[in-house]
């Protein structure tokens, strides 16, 4: 029996996993943790820059140490600090880093393991639970009880965070948590809303503007694929040791579990710039930050504390401009404006400014010279892109362009460091969002697909065995990105070429070695990792089943357009009324030429069949508390007219590749030696 539209839905939806991928060739050779040693290219070139970087810098080790009440105990601390207890916390381990870590990605992994419990921001008044999340969660004192700020990734994290503090803060821990704030639509900030909402049941919840609707637009039409990259960009299927993952810039890493979504009852008003609410007797000042980091931010000033909340405008580090895991570019020109308005505005009253990731930053002048720095990296990376662009400087070669012309004083700060954010690719994206990926060579216009390029580069270099043994001659002189993109090509056009697969595996792994960027190395290693050992479970869903029953008509429609096979569809051509009573809306769906299109009508147009459905029973569909198929039984649903119109639209429809192809996959492979993926992936 063919499944009901919605129910098709439901079925393309699961957290926490992607499949493994059980028929792929495998090397023995890669060592019981996962990694082969660094070489001697790459010990000289990490000691080299090691020597650049001022490791006697200490005050992001000393503010974040400042504050701590509570080291987490083993239960809070499992949630994804467990498996990192190969680094050393202290400060004295920060220049100490392995042969096969860049030294700056070190410190930065060793500043990040040293957020381990609750720490006190304002005593009596204000209160961070670091270090199990990528995120922090915040506590603010309200007159009754605690506001909430930013609740993690998902519901474990949350709720047992929310029981850490309530067991450690020195007073208050009995009381409610009267308020929870959403700062902007990532899901690192949202996810563990669940957890807040059954332990607090009348918890009124605020978030930013327009943020359910970018909630949906970044996580759902995309989310496949985001999802997928997501487990490259955070190396969420590596191992935990010096040859795998040793930090995700942000913090430590993702944890696991359910990603959930309570819906706000307020969003900030979108005609004001700043909005002035007061919340269980406390007044927050709201000042809106859309379309820098996120589609839909804010950023808070609590006056009463002189408190500023930057969100996630910065940290300790460079964020991005791109997202590796893919995302909308975003506006580094606006970025760095949003930050100096935050400093002409708030930066003299400011006794304390506290985020979403990393640790405070105290002092009226220490928080002016943070702010000014993060302000000006974001403000070069967007001007000096564009001044070498109009000298001629293509999105190619920009990425290595942009670090010729950095300031030194850019440079030489820690918190301006490309963790998250390298300045190679947030150039690379300022160039792409104002003039596109195609930089005018003719040349680059209409390329051959990837395979068919990929077999002409292998016919004209003189055939994979030339090119396999000239690779590991350039391999062995330490010329790691040549290498990486000649047999890429190789493996592209032959799959199967083990020699070839075998050294790109070590290649990708050697520059993963020497990458400063948290995310560079996780793609390079993972990148490698799926070369030798094949697709393995491990990537977040930010399309949860919380996500999608708080989308609008339209979002569900248009998702479902994404999911239609245009060359199926072109054959079953129909129109629909989806007739929402509780909403009082009415959309005309109509699919023709392959295309599902839809348009809010609020009345009946001429169709084939109208389906009348609440959307409270659609939300009750996508929590799958509900069938379609009941609800037409009990007639809380109703089909008029054409009945076959669900069949078209449900054969039409596809369910998206969780696994799909990244690295080349071998045509003709071998099982996941289980020996293997034990030693190399024990957590």
């Amino acid at each position: 029996m063919k499944k009901t539209i919605l129910a098709v839905l439901i079925s393309s939806i699961s957290l926490g996993s992607i499949a493994a991928e059980h028929n792929h060739e495998h090397f023995s050779d890669i060592g019981n943790q996962g990694g082969k040693p660094a070489t001697k290219t790459t010990i000289e070139k990490n000691k080299a820059f090691a020597k650049t970087l001022n490791f006697s810098d200490i005050r992001a080790f000393e503010n974040n140490n400042k504050g701590l009440i509570a080291s987490f105990d083993k239960k809070t601390g499992d949630i994804i600090r467990n498996s990192f207890d190969f680094i050393d916390p202290s400060i004295a381990n920060a220049d100490n880093a392995p042969d096969s870590v860049n030294p700056s990605l070190w410190r930065q992994a060793v500043l990040n393991q040293a957020a381990e419990g609750l720490y006190e921001v304002i005593p009596g008044k204000i209160y961070q639970v670091r270090g199990t999340d990528l995120a922090s969660i915040s506590f603010i004192r309200s007159e009754n009880g605690w506001i909430a700020y930013d609740v993690l990734l998902t519901k474990e994290s949350a709720s047992q965070s929310l029981k850490f503090f309530q067991e450690n803060v020195p007073e208050g821990g009995d009381l409610p948590v009267i308020a929870m704030i959403y700062s902007h639509s990532h899901a690192d900030h949202f996810g563990g809303s669940a957890a807040i909402k059954e332990a607090f049941p009348d918890v009124k919840v605020y978030g930013s503007k327009f943020i359910t609707k970018e909630i949906v637009d970044e996580n759902v039409l995309a989310g496949n694929a985001m999802s997928r990259r997501t487990a490259y960009q955070y190396g969420a299927t590596l191992n935990r040791h010096e040859h795998g993952i040793v930090d995700a810039a942000l913090a430590k890493g993702l944890s696991k579990g359910a990603i959930t979504y309570v819906l706000p009852d307020y969003e900030l008003n979108h005609n004001e710039e700043i909005e002035t609410l007061v919340i269980d007797g406390l007044e927050m000042q709201f000042m809106d930050a859309s379309g820098t980091e996120a589609a839909s931010e804010m950023v808070t000033y609590i006056p009463s504390l002189k408190a500023l909340w930057t969100g996630e405008l910065t940290y300790q580090g460079m964020h991005n401009l791109y997202t590796l895991r893919g995302a909308k570019v975003r506006d580094g020109l606006k970025w760095s404006k949003k930050i100096n308005e935050i400093l002409i505005t708030w930066g003299a009253d400011t006794d304390v400014l506290f985020a979403s990731h990393s640790a405070p930053v105290w002092g009226t002048d220490e928080i002016s010279d943070y702010l000014k720095m993060q302000r000006d990296a974001y403000g070069f990376t967007h001007n000096q892109t564009l001044r070498l662009a109009n000298n001629g400087v293509v999105l190619q070669d920009m990425g290595d362009e942009i670090y010729t012309v950095m300031p030194e004083s850019i440079q030489k700060t820690w918190h301006t460091n490309g963790y998250h954010g390298t300045y190679s690719h947030n150039a690379r994206a300022v160039y792409n969002m104002y003039l596109g990926y195609f930089d005018m060579n003719p040349a680059n216009l209409n390329p051959l697909p990837v395979k068919p390029e990929s077999a002409k580069f292998v016919e004209y270099m003189g055939g994979s065995d030339v090119i396999v043994k000239k690779a590991t001659t350039n391999f062995a002189k330490g010329e790691y990105r040549f290498v990486a993109t000649v047999l890429n090509k190789v493996i592209q056009a032959e799959p199967d070429n083990t020699d070839a697969r075998r050294l790109l595996a070590d290649t990708y792994e050697q520059l993963g070695y020497q990458a400063e960027g948290a995310g560079w190395r996780n793609i390079y290693l993972t990148g490698a990792q799926e070369l030798r050992v094949g697709t393995l479970p491990g990537a977040p869903k930010t399309a949860s089943p919380d996500v999608l029953a708080n989308m609008t008509i339209e979002n569900l429609l248009d998702y479902l357009a994404v999911r239609v096979d245009s060359l199926k569809a072109q054959h079953t051509p129909f129109t629909l009324n989806l007739v929402i009573p509780d909403n009082k809306e009415t959309y005309f769906v109509e699919m023709s030429n392959g295309n599902l299109n839809n348009i809010l009508t609020n009345k009946k147009m001429k169709a084939d069949a109208s389906l009348i459905i609440n959307q409270g029973d659609i939300s009750s569909i996508l929590l799958q508390k509900a069938t379609l198929k009941s609800l037409l039984e009990n007639g809380q649903a109703i089909i008029e007219g054409d009945k076959s119109v669900l069949k078209k639209l449900t054969d039409s429809l596809t369910n998206a590749d969780e696994k799909f192809e990244i690295v080349p996959r071998p045509k003709k492979g071998k099982e996941i030696d289980a020996k293997l993926y034990e030693t190399t992936h024990k957590h």
